[in-house]
């Protein structure tokens, strides 16, 4: 006889066991869970239901975006249009609305194609991000106040770059299968509300952040083309090559970085080309700009230089950055190569980029925004992202207050040592969580991700992956059992250890 009581498809649909939930692992996670009552149950239903963590964690980032709006609210009544100073006591800077006018949107001249009146001869951003601001400006009415023009052009602007914080964020929750919500880092991150409409810089973190997804699932001919698409839209994506290509040599996986390579410079092309050869003036200003800027606001070479007296000449910096790179970029393929297991995907992805902010000649405060979907993914652990995020928040408001004591008359706001104070605690911030991902892939059992008997989450193809090529030598592979995925710190290698003492190196 039919059973006469229905159930409903949540009860129908099993609780999955291997989902990590923070609130359980997190001590941090788990006190910070009394505002909205307490840790997760044994018996929740876990990603089961209309609310799923992803869907929470895009609803999430959402919001907090929407209160980075509510931010700016004194900016976009007043202070945008009628004082220099209000601007940046009010913490509500935008370049939107400035450039709208800056750049010639507000008259119809074309990017890259049409000559700007002032120092700068055409639009300084590359041609993705070009693109998207000219789209903006076509949504924007014509004719009018133009006050009012520059109010709904920030408004357009943020809506779209809305849609670019709810994709990150939910590339960031899918990226890990059994660790969604972990992405509650980038949603809740006070960083991503602050600095989310000062610039454009969430298209690229979008592209850069669902390039990453395609990777971790396996597939890198879309992170190539992802990729190619997020370095058109701003350069640092472009850094990121080179943490695939070292544990693609470890993996031995030469193919797969092949396919990604010629994925990003195929898409890179596509969208430069057109510019490039209709307009090769217009193309090269982002990098003559970049080239030739001073040394800005938020850098080491700023401290150094006002600390010195000394001032540091755009050549010298440039110089300075590279050899810095360079250093970098050998010792990341030390420590990708000789580390005693292969290190997360995401893990040196995030340290590639924290060295390019670190020495870097300009930080701009959304900067930022390149690093919290890495950090989020490389150390999810939410004391130390609080810190960090602590000392972002801090030099976020020391620019602004700084600014203000520079441009008011009588000299309200934060003078020149408070600012290198804030500049100093942004470096030492972003420096100790790289101090802390560093020390994850020197033992590997510290890093939470690998606790629960996992290999690498975000490495797709190099997931389990045998390694071929270790301290400088070629390994021979192993084989060896997959051990199954377990909920909780007691699974924490999963493998047996490889040979001659180098450490698991495969799926756990």
């Amino acid at each position: 006889m039919p059973s006469l009581h229905k159930t409903s498809p949540q009860q129908d649909r099993p609780q999955d066991p291997a989902l990590v939930c923070p609130t359980r692992r997190d001590e941090v996670a788990a006190a910070g869970s009394a505002l909205i009552g307490g840790p997760i149950g044994r018996r929740a239903l876990l990603g089961s239901g209309a609310l799923t963590p992803v869907r929470v964690i895009a609803l999430v980032a959402i919001g907090m975006f929407a209160l980075g709006m509510v931010q700016k609210i004194p900016c976009y009544d007043w202070a945008w249009f009628r004082g220099t100073t209000s601007q940046y006591t009010h913490a509500c800077y935008s370049d939107i609305p400035h450039l709208f006018v800056g750049r010639g949107f507000s008259e119809g001249l074309v990017p890259y194609f049409d000559r700007l009146r002032g120092d700068i001869e055409f639009l300084e951003y590359p041609v993705l991000t070009g693109l998207f601001m000219e789209v903006a400006a076509w949504l924007t009415p014509g004719g009018g106040d133009l006050v009012h023009r520059e109010q709904v052009y920030w408004m357009v602007n943020a809506g779209m770059l809305m849609v670019c914080a709810a994709v990150m964020a939910v590339a960031v929750a899918r990226t890990h299968r059994r660790r969604p919500w972990d992405a509650l880092l980038v949603a809740l991150a006070p960083a991503f509300a602050l600095t989310a409409t000062i610039n454009w810089d969430l298209l690229a973190v979008a592209l850069t952040s669902v390039a990453v997804l395609m990777w971790s699932r396996g597939r890198p001919l879309a992170f190539g083309v992802l990729l190619g698409l997020a370095i058109a839209a701003k350069f640092y994506p472009f850094l990121i090559l080179w943490p695939v290509l070292l544990l693609c040599w470890r993996a031995g996986r030469w193919r797969e970085f092949g396919t990604a390579l010629i994925g990003a410079a195929g898409a890179w092309l596509v969208v430069n080309l057109p510019v490039m050869l209709l307009a090769p003036e217009g193309w090269k200003q982002f990098y003559t700009f970049n080239e030739e800027r001073n040394v800005d606001f938020g850098s080491l070479w700023l401290l150094i230089s006002q600390r010195s007296g000394e001032q540091i000449t755009p050549a010298s910096a440039n110089t300075y950055t590279m050899l810095l790179m360079a250093v970098v970029g050998v010792g990341l393929a030390v420590l990708a190569l000789t580390a005693p297991r292969r290190p997360r995907f995401v893990q040196l992805a995030f340290l590639i980029v924290a060295a390019f902010v670190l020495t870097n000649k300009v930080y701009s405060p959304q900067y930022v925004l390149w690093l919290i979907p890495l950090a989020a993914l490389a150390r999810p652990r939410w004391r130390d992202f609080l810190i960090w995020q602590a000392c972002e928040v801090m030099y976020f408001l020391g620019i602004w207050m700084y600014l203000a004591f520079t441009t008011s008359g009588n000299k309200q706001g934060l003078p020149t040592d408070g600012y290198h104070f804030a500049i100093v605690l942004h470096l030492l911030g972003t420096l100790y969580l790289c101090v802390m991902v560093v020390r994850d892939i020197l033992a590997p059992e510290r890093d939470v991700v690998r606790q629960d008997g996992s290999d690498d989450p975000s490495g797709g193809v190099l997931d389990g992956a045998e390694d071929v090529f270790v301290r400088g030598r070629a390994a021979h592979p192993a084989r060896h059992a997959v051990a199954p995925a377990m909920e909780g710190p007691r699974v924490q290698w999963g493998v047996p250890q490889g040979e001659g003492g180098q450490g698991p190196s495969g799926r756990s």
